[in-house]
């Protein structure tokens, strides 16, 4: 079993919660990680609904379900009977018991109103991602918090070639797909988990029609990761009503497979691009959906840049959720086009940008964008770094830094 780093943080929220919900796409080890956390520090019954005797019982009487199981439990895959959380609300407000319930869900509740308003203020919720890079190498990563740290950005050179680097994106962070020992197997393994996902949780979030769309759609959108999200574009591409895909593109974010990084913006009077921008989960997926299972194959790809961009962005949300700083992720871009990849803002009002290179060696224009939104950041501009496929630390002047891209999960 690889350490989940997030683990701490659950035992944390039972600790003063009665409701911790463990959320993620599935097949990320959820299922896993709490039965670890049942058999060693969270004294529960273990219950899954993926038990189909389970599942009816719960379906048929929540209340009485709930009722029918003594002391903390620990309830998997929990979105499959929405009326649980009716049941589970009413026990809480009745008794407060901090730890009463580990619930986990492969579906983001926030995008599940019935789920999400039933629990307000009673409910601590986590996500659980696909494996960091330091939970593959069995160690902790503080790189966000380096990044706001006051003290300044440490020199070390990096151990990661551009080559090690496309096989760590190519190989992802599903945890079955790094235990596969090639990469025909790890094709094999994402080709079957899509169809599951689409046939199983997408029905069971909505009835929907013509699934063989699905699939499409998302290799079209592998296609477009680090762009930002143009609906009508797509649509055009599909030949699909920007209604229907706007209902599937809800579908697959509330699945987890797609993730929208929202822009950022600042009160100082600049015009700024306000779509999102788009990525996958994991590039080992994007890569997979794109018909790359090789190392040669990805290296040969014109989408090498938007796919690192996508593996940045990933492990940075993955860091955020153990990290002390605990800062929003965005992206900036004004409408002339000047853009930085992701920008962390940290609950103090301080700010990091960080640009992403595919290249191993970067020179001052690299570094345009991050001084633009240092000029709109004014004093809250922290730092601002360049991620790029090199394996030395280079300081470019007023707290700008170019930094080996592997200092994410070596920092």
């Amino acid at each position: 079993m690889f350490p989940r780093h997030v683990s701490s943080q659950i035992l944390k929220a039972l600790g003063d919660s009665p409701v911790v919900l463990l959320h993620g796409a599935r097949q990320t080890g959820k299922s896993t990680l709490v039965k670890d956390l049942v058999s060693r520090d969270y004294r529960a019954q273990y219950v899954t609904l993926d038990d189909p005797t389970v599942l009816a019982a719960a379906r048929a009487d929540p209340v009485g379900f709930l009722a029918g199981i003594e002391g903390p439990v620990a309830l998997d895959e929990v979105q499959r009977v929405p009326d649980l959380f009716l049941a589970i609300k009413a026990q809480v407000d009745r008794s407060r018991q901090p730890g009463r319930y580990l619930l986990t869900g492969s579906a983001n509740i926030w995008m599940v109103p019935k789920l999400s308003e039933s629990l307000a203020g009673r409910i601590e919720i986590l996500p659980l991602w696909p494996l960091s890079q330091g939970e593959i190498e069995r160690h902790e990563e503080s790189f966000v918090d380096a990044l706001f740290a006051d003290s300044p950005v440490r020199p070390q050179a990096g151990a990661d070639s551009r080559g090690d680097l496309t096989v760590r994106m190519l190989r992802g962070g599903y945890p079955e797909a790094c235990h596969r020992p090639t990469w025909e197997r790890r094709q094999a393994w994402f080709s079957s988990y899509v169809m599951t996902i689409l046939q199983r949780d997408v029905r069971d979030l909505a009835n929907i029609e013509g699934l063989t769309a699905m699939p499409r759609l998302l290799a079209l959108l592998a296609a477009r990761v680090g762009r930002l999200m143009n609906h009508a574009e797509v649509s055009r591409s599909l030949a699909m009503p920007q209604t229907t895909l706007k209902r599937y593109m809800s579908l697959l974010e509330a699945t987890f497979l797609v993730q929208l990084v929202p822009p950022w913006s600042s009160n100082l009077g600049k015009r700024l691009v306000k779509s999102s921008k788009l990525y996958l989960i994991d590039t080992g997926l994007a890569a997979s959906l794109l018909g790359h299972s090789k190392q040669e194959s990805l290296e040969r790809s014109a989408l090498i840049g938007h796919l690192f961009e996508n593996f940045v962005v990933m492990e940075l949300r993955k860091q955020i959720g153990w990290s002390r700083t605990r800062p929003e992720l965005s992206h900036f871009r004004t409408l002339a086009g000047q853009e930085v990849d992701v920008v962390l803002e940290a609950p103090s009002g301080q700010i990091v940008g960080i640009e992403v290179k595919a290249a191993g060696a970067v020179n001052p224009d690299a570094f345009r964008g991050l001084r633009v939104l240092a000029e709109q950041a004014g004093d809250r501009f922290h730092r601002g770094v360049v991620l790029y496929a090199g394996r030395e630390t280079v300081p470019f002047g007023g707290n700008m830094f170019a930094l080996p891209l592997d200092s994410l999960w070596r920092m």
